[in-house]
């Protein structure tokens, strides 16, 4: 054996050198072998968590922690169960093995084929509630865990089990302890409220299921008509015997994300009683965010174009928080993963949206690649950071066409849907133009060059004369008008407060970056022969800076008094935030109409309440003496002056809002009142 090793190792080097190949001398060797040193160990097999294994994704745990990155910033508690299972089977495996008979083994195994494995759906309604073995274990791992994946819920799976994960007892116990009746049975769902114990009979499940649908097409899809009405109740396929052969369910991670969306404005008992706790926030709706996010993730949504993920994510974006400083908001995530999945099927070109033979389906389309490039242009500005499309990125001018006059309609027609009545407003030309300037906005003011040395003059004088062509040719068509003719309904007011509320603001984000960054010429020390020039510029910006905080404030106060802010999904929050902010960085009184409003939205976003709070105390701080502005501060006399002297007097663009929350007109252009009447209330639960 010695000499057939010896022969072998010697033939070696000839074998090597026939095949081209050079093998590593002894020196060689000992390198890499101090570098096999440096290299980390070999990844560990099996000890993934149980929600990274069931997402399919690296377990990633830090020394020193007892959760892993996922499982902290989701706040699940990170277990192993199936890791313990396998090592157990392993052990038992071992332990009770016999050695097996090679010569048998074939014939063993054709003779006696052991049974098919069945999997079944793990139910997510406890049987008995004093389950003594089953129960305390499935509540420590994550819903997705627990009930999700056995079989994994798949684009056929029927609704009535997709409600049966949407629907399932709550993940933790509340921190908040309701009060229950005397008589209380102690169920699962006590954490969402007496009534939530419903939820264990499927009957109600569906009854809930279709008041949150109702809700979601009364209340959001009136701002983000997405969605086909008739043809999502036909699909959604609650009662067995209703259910045709041909027509495949709808996508869960859709249904989930309605019903989450019906879950903020619905007035159901059930929630109802569930917000009976500090706050005022329901547990059960943000769970329901969480589960619809969740299912979307596990069923790739962001991952694999289609027209049903473009529309999930263009719907999952606005349901979550808006927080910027909130981990979990993903904000842009799906936006841009419905960015990527237009681009990827295409329909950024005029040649293959025209190519779609389904007119709903072509509809939806360009609805949704219009809704994506206005919002990611806006998005850019609000929340600093590059655009991901571009001028040049499409060629699609289907919506770019002047309004159509009303005397052109025929009257005798059916009521047009909320998605041709913004077409035929030329709401989509408008948005269109601003938000192309917000894209030119965004490219050059969120730049690491415009951190360090400032804003140029040149941008800032092209930024603001973009601005002002703007209001000349849109604003009067697409904002408030000048008076409140007759009942204005729900979509009517805040569109036409969210257009206006939209161009204002840019003012204001433009005020903040000459505040953050400076004018590049002056931070430079350069010998400036056009110092006043520079300065009028800045005042010029302050002013409509100013006037646009007050205009938003004055539509703030207006839906605040109505209660449209309790019902809008958040079109209208981050105009609220920075004019508020704005206002209180300034002391002016008017930062009350803001933080009225955001205390109303925080009814459906719990994050604005908090918001609102910080704007109070900004304000407060300001008003004992404290500065909040900094490139600005210089200017800060005339930006704090009485609005009477400003152009938006002459023009007819300020509102004033006075120190009671009563908005006054800058000028008799833009009078209109506060109370009830101005707008006729929506009803949730009727037409």
């Amino acid at each position: 054996m010695q000499h057939d090793i010896h022969y072998q190792n010697h033939n070696l080097p000839q074998l090597s050198q026939q095949q081209g190949l050079v093998l590593p001398t002894p020196s060689m060797q000992n390198q890499i072998h101090e570098l096999a040193k440096t290299l980390p160990p070999p990844r560990k097999q099996n000890t993934a968590c149980d929600a990274c294994r069931s997402r399919k994704v690296k377990c990633n745990r830090l020394p020193g922690h007892d959760k892993c990155q996922h499982c902290l910033s989701k706040n699940y508690p990170c277990t192993h169960f199936v890791q313990q299972a396998t090592s157990e089977k392993k052990r038992s495996n071992t332990v009770t093995r016999r050695p097996r008979n090679l010569s048998t083994a074939s014939s063993t195994s054709s003779n006696n084929p052991s049974p098919p494995s069945t999997v079944k759906y793990a139910s997510p309604i406890p049987e008995t509630p004093s389950s003594p073995h089953s129960i305390p274990t499935q509540q420590h791992l994550p819903l997705m865990v627990r009930y999700g994946f056995c079989p994994p819920l798949t684009l056929s799976t029927p609704t009535r089990d997709v409600l049966c994960f949407v629907f399932a007892p709550p993940d933790q116990p509340s921190p908040d302890t309701f009060v229950f009746p005397l008589g209380h049975v102690p169920s699962p769902y006590d954490a969402w409220g007496e009534l939530a114990s419903k939820l264990e009979n499927e009957h109600f499940r569906a009854e809930f299921a279709l008041d949150l649908v109702e809700v979601f097409f009364q209340i959001v899809h009136t701002r983000l008509p997405l969605l086909n009405p008739e043809q999502f109740r036909s699909r959604l396929q609650l009662q067995p015997s209703a259910i045709p052969n041909n027509v495949p369910p709808l996508h869960p991670a859709l249904i989930a994300t309605v019903l989450a969306w019906g879950t903020k404005f619905s007035e159901h008992p059930l929630l109802v009683a569930d917000r009976r706790r500090p706050g005022g926030q329901s547990l059960l709706a943000k769970t329901l965010v969480d589960r619809a996010r969740d299912l979307a993730e596990a069923l790739k949504v962001h991952r694999v174009p289609s027209s049903d993920h473009v529309v999930i994510s263009l719907l999952i974006e606005p349901l979550q928080n808006q927080n910027p400083e909130d981990p979990n908001g993903f904000h842009g995530f799906w936006l841009t993963s419905a960015t990527r999945h237009l681009l990827d099927l295409g329909i950024n070109h005029k040649s293959v949206m025209a190519n779609i033979q389904d007119p709903e389906n072509r509809g939806t389309m360009i609805f949704a690649w219009w809704m994506t490039c206005i919002c990611d242009a806006y998005a850019s500005a609000y929340y600093r950071r590059k655009p991901v499309l571009d001028d040049e990125d499409y060629d699609i001018d289907f919506y770019t066409v002047d309004p159509v006059h009303a005397d052109m309609l025929d009257s005798s027609a059916p009521t047009p849907s909320p998605r041709e009545q913004l077409e035929f407003l030329g709401y989509y030309r408008a948005a269109h133009s601003l938000a192309r300037t917000a894209r030119h906005m965004s490219r050059q003011l969120w730049r690491p060059a415009t951190d360090s040395d400032g804003i140029s003059y040149d941008s800032l004088l092209t930024f603001a004369n973009a601005l002002t062509e703007w209001r000349e040719e849109f604003l009067n068509l697409v904002g408030v008008p000048s008076n409140f003719e007759g009942e204005w309904d729900f979509v009517s007011a805040v569109s036409s407060c969210a257009s206006d509320a939209t161009y204002h603001v840019m003012w204001i984000i433009l005020f903040n970056a000459l505040d953050d960054f400076g004018i590049k010429e002056l931070n430079a020390s350069m010998n400036v022969h056009n110092l006043s020039d520079i300065d009028d510029a800045r005042r010029k910006v302050a002013d409509e800076a100013l006037h646009g905080a007050l205009r938003i404030a004055g539509l703030a106060g207006v839906l605040t008094s109505n209660g449209y802010l309790r019902l809008d999904p958040a079109v209208m929050l981050i105009s609220c935030i920075l004019a508020g902010t704005l206002l209180a960085r300034l002391g002016r009184p008017e930062v009350t109409n803001c933080i009225a409003g955001l205390k109303q939205y925080s009814y459906a976003y719990e994050e604005a309440g908090d918001q609102a709070n910080e704007m109070n105390r900004v304000f407060n701080r300001v008003r004992s003496g404290e500065q909040e502005l900094n490139h600005m501060s210089s200017i800060a006399p005339r930006v704090g002056s009485s609005s009477n002297s400003s152009p938006h007097s002459q023009h007819g663009h300020g509102m004033l809002v006075d120190e009671h929350g009563r908005s006054n007109g800058a000028s008799s252009h833009h009078h209109f009142s506060t109370t009830a009447g101005s707008f006729s209330k929506p009803s949730i639960y009727g037409q």
